[in-house]
């Protein structure tokens, strides 16, 4: 007897909610197979049709919220000026952000947010080195930076409840990217 899709889906969707609620809560290694079973309502036999063990349920997660780059809308570049997709980045951190929020929280993975970083870096590769003259050592190193800084601030800006509307964060990390910090930092006379 063949199991159907549906239900196969919703089981394994069942386990990874259960997880989810646990790793909210504690850190992996504290996290047991029978936990999550309990939790979930099946059996050890059940978990492991789906999974090895609980770091294959949170490797599975994290390969379903990084966008491949086929995934990733192009960049394009208007008058020969181009700058960060900084919309692009919101959306996609938004529409993850049950997600995000914990695995690039204080207690998630630190390993995440380099997963991100690399997923996207390709593509802004690409896209920046077609039209600057930087040295892709320079380049890649520029990217790393930018990245960091646009994963941190979304991370903080999710941990600070939204406190500024989307739109005033694009337009503030916008500034900082093209003007620099110290320029903003700069204090009045």
């Amino acid at each position: 007897m063949k199991k159907q899709p549906e239900v196969t889906a919703q089981t394994k969707q069942n386990l990874i909610d259960a997880f989810w609620f646990l790793y909210c809560e504690k850190r992996i290694e504290k996290i047991t197979v029978k936990e999550i079973t309990q939790k979930a309502g099946y059996n050890r036999g059940t978990f492991y049709e789906y999974f090895t063990d609980v770091y294959d349920v949170l490797e599975q997660i994290e390969q379903s919220l990084i966008p491949t780059i086929d995934e990733l809308p192009p960049i394009t570049m208007a008058n020969h000026s181009m700058g960060m997709p900084l919309d692009m980045f919101l959306r996609l951190y938004e529409q993850n952000s049950k997600y995000y929020s914990v695995l690039l929280g204080d207690h998630g993975d630190p390993a995440f947010a380099s997963k991100l970083k690399n997923s996207t870096k390709p593509t802004l590769k690409q896209a920046f080195s077609e039209k600057s003259e930087l040295d892709p050592v320079e380049l890649d190193f520029i990217l790393e930076y930018v990245l960091s800084a646009m994963i941190g601030i979304m991370s903080y800006w999710f941990r600070q409840d939204k406190v500024l509307p989307a739109e005033d964060l694009i337009a503030l990390m916008h500034d900082i990217m093209e003007n620099g910090v110290m320029k903003r930092l700069k204090m009045r006379n």
